[in-house]
């Protein structure tokens, strides 16, 4: 399977990256587009689920809780996000109550948690960088997970036009353990204007990959190595919704390029 797939607009549930796609051992992403009324269920077996709505507002159900009028962004650039957590081994059910699209983020999980919401107020707002590559990053459960979520972090990342993130370049494939976690990672984009474009970068030191994909609407990507940047088109946002989960804790540590870790001084 590509790490990099592009955008497919599909009614109802679509996988993006399919549970056990041969790239990501702990990481799976899906897409649920509805119509006002429409409804769909799922179980979530082996997965931690983080249901992030990314515009629309719904209902969703799962293990005796109900939630209403959940969401209501008209955009991901219209406001900070509402998700809601769903353990492994349960179920769920979701009702539009308007037209909505919803990210249906999955991690491998053993361990069982009660469900909960995160609503916008939730929200951890980061402004980091400086010059041209500043950016703002919404975690939606990353600290507030802690004795919550057996293993996923998850967050919204905002590029202004013409910035970059994930930079100075950064990864997490635990080549260098302890000093670096081994954490799996997928971005899901979005731009605005819609017809814009960004450029996402995948490279290893040893250039084993080096590899550049051009960022449209709706498209994905898997990260199981490398480093990978990404950058904003000139008078174009772009927007991803992250989120990471491996075999060493949720600790939050990138390791920086060392060719480029000065920017950071």
């Amino acid at each position: 399977m590509k790490r990099f797939v592009k955008a497919v607009e599909v009614e109802g549930y679509h996988d993006i990256f399919a549970e056990h796609n041969g790239i990501l051992n702990y990481l799976a992403l899906g897409k649920l587009t509805l119509k006002e009324g429409q409804s769909y269920s799922a179980d979530t077996n082996d997965y931690e689920v983080v249901l992030v709505i990314l515009s629309g507002v719904a209902t969703v159900s799962t293990e005796g809780n109900t939630w209403v009028n959940l969401g209501g962004r008209k955009s991901v650039f219209d406001g900070k996000a509402t998700a809601v957590y769903v353990s492994c081994q349960s179920s769920y059910h979701v009702t539009a109550q308007t037209d909505v699209e919803i990210a249906v983020c999955k991690a491998k999980a053993e361990q069982k948690y009660a469900p909960f919401v995160v609503t916008p107020d939730d929200i951890v707002v980061h402004h980091r960088g400086k010059e041209n590559w500043q950016r703002e990053v919404h975690d939606i459960i990353e600290r507030n997970g802690e004795g919550r979520v057996h293993r996923i972090v998850i967050g919204e990342t905002f590029n202004k036009a013409g910035q970059w993130s994930s930079y100075p370049p950064h990864k997490h494939d635990g080549e260098h353990y302890p000093e670096e976690p081994d954490l799996e990672e997928v971005y899901y984009y979005q731009v605005n204007p819609e017809q814009g474009f960004g450029v996402q970068l995948h490279y290893t030191k040893d250039l084993s990959i080096d590899d550049a994909y051009i960022i449209r609407h709706g498209d994905s990507f898997a990260i199981d190595q490398g480093y990978h940047p990404v950058a904003a088109a000139g008078g174009y946002e772009v927007y991803y919704l992250w989120f990471l989960a491996g075999k060493t804790g949720r600790n939050l540590k990138p390791y920086d390029d060392p060719d480029h870790s000065w920017l950071n001084k």
